[in-house]
């Protein structure tokens, strides 16, 4: 049976060589010379997989300090698989061996004792680009196009850069942690470039009427010099933006966590220093911020919800638009706008009031794309009113008389001998004058253009999202209730999102209960308050 450790120690030797131009070796006369040769380490291993004996060697130590911590450190490793397991020692062995030739840096005991007992390859070193490639590999199998390229960005703008370099097995949350600063650090260069760049914008411009004189004229010639060698306009990574991205490389991890052969143990992106990140919250737009908008500009928060009255006014003021029934079908029934670009006529069934959610058009870069719901959960049959089915087959009607329209026009072109494209049957619902798809950006520019008119207050075509949750208040219905609309996957989601313009509305709903009963004391404070 082979021992876990024979003999090794340190030797010095030279490459000095005799006449015959043979090594001298340990023969040669300079070797009593303090600082002549180089010190060696040597150590018996396991015995080979044919029971031949070998030995570790490694040699080129300038001191005999470093050749002895090397000597300790094979020594240390050997005895991690010192028991009775002839493999496991067979196997160290065969890693001890192959660094001999490799010349890579022998581990920590640590390392080796863990890639042991996972059953990884000894050898075997990958490095965080390796991982990361091979992450985004196996993503592009199981996730949709727009997904992907998400984590792509994540990787080839921030990961890859800070990260690639380091071993995988090895990342430590000290790299990590200076990644993140460095961004948020980024992030406070790009918005001090930003503004720089805006004020220069101002001081290029001619406000005053007519032509600027000569010399106003060469001042801003000079002035848009400076401006061209500024830095362009940059997007500011958010809060939001920073946990996305940590959450692209702890997804990583855990990737080569799971197996064995990359050899990790520990993810240190779970652990780095993040100013917490909260999604946040949808309010009404009562008519004290109404109010308040319209003399500041101010937005109270980045998701504001219309009450019904003011969904009500611009479904009204919508109703003219070809594209009305996707403004319907969004702020009754709650679907994304992806999915209400994507929609399919065969997915409605009129006659049960059911509608299926099953596939997007979603945008990739600027390209319009189809792929499957954004989730599991997404996919769904929804219920939908009588009123929102008699909008979508008036819809329908306007559809099959805009395609007869565009036949027509197309067969009259042909016939005076010029190019025309027929209408092209997609099956969507909404769709381009010529049956192509419809951009998911012209629904949102649509509906911009439909809510300026108005004259209502601020919110996004996705808000239009979240005012059918407050539907769902206003109508007697809970947070359970608004999770099965929204077709989220938790009601953690739905209440994080929701919780404060449900509470709003109970507010208003306390106030206007309150105001329906008639209180002579209140009424005879207020005219003596009046009186005085």
């Amino acid at each position: 049976m082979a021992t876990a450790r024979r003999g090794g120690g340190i030797t010095r030797r030279c490459e000095c060589r005799g006449p015959a131009g043979k090594r001298l070796g340990t023969a040669c006369p300079k070797l009593r010379q303090r600082k002549h040769g180089r010190y060696e380490i040597h150590q018996e291993l396991p015995d080979d997989a044919d029971g031949r004996r070998r030995r570790f060697r490694r040699t080129g130590y300038d001191d005999r300090p470093a050749a002895e911590a090397d000597l300790e450190k094979v020594r240390a490793v050997l005895a991690v698989a010192a028991g009775d397991d002839e493999t496991e020692r067979r196997r160290v062995g065969d890693f001890l061996a192959g660094l001999m030739s490799s010349r890579l840096p022998i581990p920590e005991p640590d390392q080796v004792r863990r890639r042991l007992g996972m059953g990884a390859p000894l050898g075997t070193v990958h490095t965080m680009g390796e991982l990361l490639d091979r992450w985004l590999d196996a993503k592009g199998k199981s996730r949709r196009s727009t997904t992907v390229n998400g984590y792509g960005s994540h990787v080839r703008v921030h990961l890859r850069p800070a990260l690639a370099s380091y071993r995988a097995d090895r990342l430590s949350l000290d790299a990590v942690q200076a990644m993140f600063d460095g961004i948020l650090d980024q992030a406070d260069v790009i918005r001090a470039e930003n503004a720089a760049r805006r004020a220069q914008v101002a001081r290029c411009r001619w406000t005053k009427p007519g032509r600027p004189p000569a010399a106003e004229r060469a001042k801003l010639a000079a002035e848009r010099e400076r401006l061209a060698a500024m830095p362009a306009f940059r997007k500011v990574p958010s809060l939001a933006s920073v946990h996305a991205i940590r959450r692209s490389l702890r997804a990583a991890i855990n990737w080569g966590m799971r197996r064995p052969e990359w050899g990790i143990t520990y993810n240190p992106a779970e652990h780095v220093d993040l100013t917490p990140y909260r999604r946040p919250r949808g309010l009404l737009w009562t008519e004290a911020r109404v109010k308040r908008w319209r003399e500041t500009g101010e937005i109270p928060s980045r998701v504001m919800v219309w009450s019904p009255a003011q969904l009500g006014a611009f479904l009204d003021a919508a109703e003219g638009s070809r594209l009305y029934a996707a403004f319907h079908l969004i702020g009754y029934h709650g679907l994304r706008r992806g999915e209400a670009v994507g929609q399919d006529w065969a997915n409605l069934d009129s006659e049960n009031h059911r509608l299926a959610i099953a596939r997007e058009i979603v945008q990739d870069g600027w390209t319009p794309v189809e792929t499957e719901t954004k989730t599991e959960d997404s996919a769904a049959a929804i219920r939908v009113d009588a009123g929102t089915v008699s909008v979508l087959l008036a819809h329908q009607v306007r559809q099959v008389a805009e395609r007869a329209e565009w036949d027509a026009h197309a067969k009259e072109a042909r016939a005076r001998g010029e190019e025309a494209v027929p209408w092209v049957d997609t099956g969507k619902m909404f769709t381009k004058p010529d049956g192509t798809w419809l951009h998911p950006d012209d629904l949102s520019t649509e509906f911009r253009r439909i809510r300026d008119a108005a004259d209502l207050p601020p919110i996004n075509l996705r808000d239009l999202r979240h005012g059918a949750a407050g539907l769902v208040k206003a109508s007697g219905g809970d947070l359970e209730d608004a999770k099965r609309l929204l077709r989220h996957s938790t009601i953690t989601l739905t209440s994080d999102t929701y919780m404060v313009l449900f509470e709003e509305a109970e507010e208003e709903a306390a106030a206007a209960r309150a105001a329906v009963v008639p209180r002579a004391r209140i009424a005879e404070t207020t005219s003596v308050g009046a009186e005085e």
